[in-house]
């Protein structure tokens, strides 16, 4: 059992890491889970400063709590597979690629992935689909735990032609019937979908409180969570 401090989606906020510090430092966690996102936001693409920035922020915050581990989003794998999408800046490609191989280097290759599993919690930027599951491999409804772990790994190695799809572990998002793929009594918790605050979608956690409007106003209240991994309860932690 794990007490998981979750910081959610950044885009090019680096103060999101001062204020996580704020609590972390104030309270006692076993580890911390970044959904990514760390890059891109609304007409940040010539600013290579705030790419810089928040690479140089996350490194901090990671130098001093080396239990993190981050998930890929979208709009980081992007720079590695250049999959032009919204906000991908092509002045600051560079300037992220290093930034996230020094994160790597730093946290080690074993922490950054697509999805972390944490004993009855999943992790992802965007969440594990039936669609995507089914359609990779072969398997529907609700999946063994056995089949969990295999289904895990296997992403964990996928590449671009799996992974850009509206369905998967880095784009899917809960609206409509989508279902999320889950072995009996796990949790999945995820960014990507901007909301207000944390939001249940069945056993779905969806926490991307930070993300703005186009004109830089807050869609959420900027709150983050914390779960406890073997019976999935959660709770806001918001600091100051």
């Amino acid at each position: 059992m794990a007490r998981v401090f979750v910081i959610p989606d950044v885009h090019l906020k680096p103060w999101i890491f001062e204020k996580a510090e704020e609590i972390v430092s104030a309270g006692q966690y076993d580890r911390i889970v970044i959904l990514g996102d760390l890059a891109d936001d609304w007409g940040k693409q010539l600013y290579t400063e705030a790419y810089r920035e928040t690479y140089d922020a996350v490194i901090s915050f990671i130098r001093r709590h080396s239990e993190s581990l981050f998930c890929y989003g979208n709009h980081d794998i992007s720079y590695f597979w250049e999959a032009v999408e919204s906000g991908y800046s092509r002045v600051a490609r560079d300037t992220a690629v290093e930034g996230y191989n020094r994160m790597v280097k730093e946290l080690g290759s074993d922490k950054c992935a697509f999805v972390h599993m944490i004993d009855k919690v999943i992790f992802s930027q965007a969440g594990i689909t039936e669609s995507f599951v089914e359609r990779c491999f072969g398997l529907s409804g609700s999946i063994s735990e056995y089949d969990l772990v295999y289904v895990i790994k296997q992403i964990n190695r996928m590449g671009q032609e799996e992974l850009w799809r509206d369905d998967s572990p880095i784009w899917a998002r809960p609206e409509g019937r989508r279902r999320f793929c889950l072995s009996e009594g796990f949790r999945q918790v995820v960014g990507h979908t901007p909301v207000k605050e944390p939001v249940e979608y069945g056993n779905l956690l969806v926490v991307d409180t930070f993300s703005t409007y186009s004109d830089g106003r807050p869609i959420g209240d900027e709150s983050f969570v914390c779960i406890d991994t073997n019976d999935g309860k959660w709770q806001k932690e918001t600091g100051r």
